[in-house]
Formats: structure tokens, C-alpha cells, sequence
């Protein structure tokens, strides 16, 4: 009888177990979307900024490669967040639940269950 208990806990705990890690990963999705927004509109704030000061400076955006200078911020603004962005997916990797092995925990009681 105790050993049925042991097991159903066992399988409760591991259905608690799959919620947290469920609600976890949930978690860090929608931390890893805020940081991707967070990241487009911080290249957008730079790239007026940069439009702007070369505006006032009197410099037209004719002789300016828009891609190469959106290229250049984008690049200068991106690594703090494919850092956080790397670190998120191994906080993914590392959220699942233990799955309970019933079958092993019979076999290693089954002298006691049989004799």
C-alpha cells in the first residue's frame, strides 16, 4: 500500500512539476519578446538620433548608405540582448520536469512486492 502512495505522489509531483516548468518557459518567452521589442525600438531611437545629427550638421542622407548605417546600430545595439537571448535559451534547455520512471521503482521493490 505505501508503495502505491510513493507512486502516486510521485506522479502528482511530477504533474506540479510539468505546470512550474510550463509556466516557466512561458515566462521566459515573453521575457525574451519584451527584450527583442525593447531592442528594435532602441535601434530606431539611435538611428533618429544619428538621421537628426546629420541633419543639423548639414549633411544629407543622399551620399549615406541607409543600410550600411542601420547595419552598423543594429550591430552596435544587438549584443547585450543576444547575450540575455542566450543566456534565456539555456534558462529553456534547463526548465522540464522530471519524468518519473515507474517501471524502474517497481522493479528495483519487486522482491519486496513478490516474496
Amino acid at each position: 500500500m505505501g508503495q502505491l502512495v510513493s507512486d502516486v505522489s510521485e506522479i502528482l509531483d511530477y504533474k506540479d512539476e510539468k505546470k512550474q516548468a510550463k509556466s516557466a518557459r512561458q515566462e521566459i518567452l515573453k521575457q525574451m519578446a519584451a527584450d527583442d521589442a525593447e531592442k528594435t525600438n532602441l535601434v530606431k531611437k539611435v538611428l533618429a538620433t544619428q538621421r537628426a545629427k546629420y541633419g543639423a550638421s548639414g549633411v544629407s542622407s543622399r551620399g549615406l548608405s541607409q543600410g550600411a548605417v542601420l547595419a552598423r546600430l543594429k550591430s552596435e545595439t544587438e549584443q547585450p540582448y543576444t547575450e540575455k537571448r542566450n543566456a534565456n535559451l539555456k534558462k529553456l534547455k534547463s526548465t522540464r520536469a522530471k519524468k518519473p520512471n515507474l517501471l524502474k521503482t517497481i522493479l528495483s521493490r519487486f522482491d519486496d512486492l513478490v516474496g
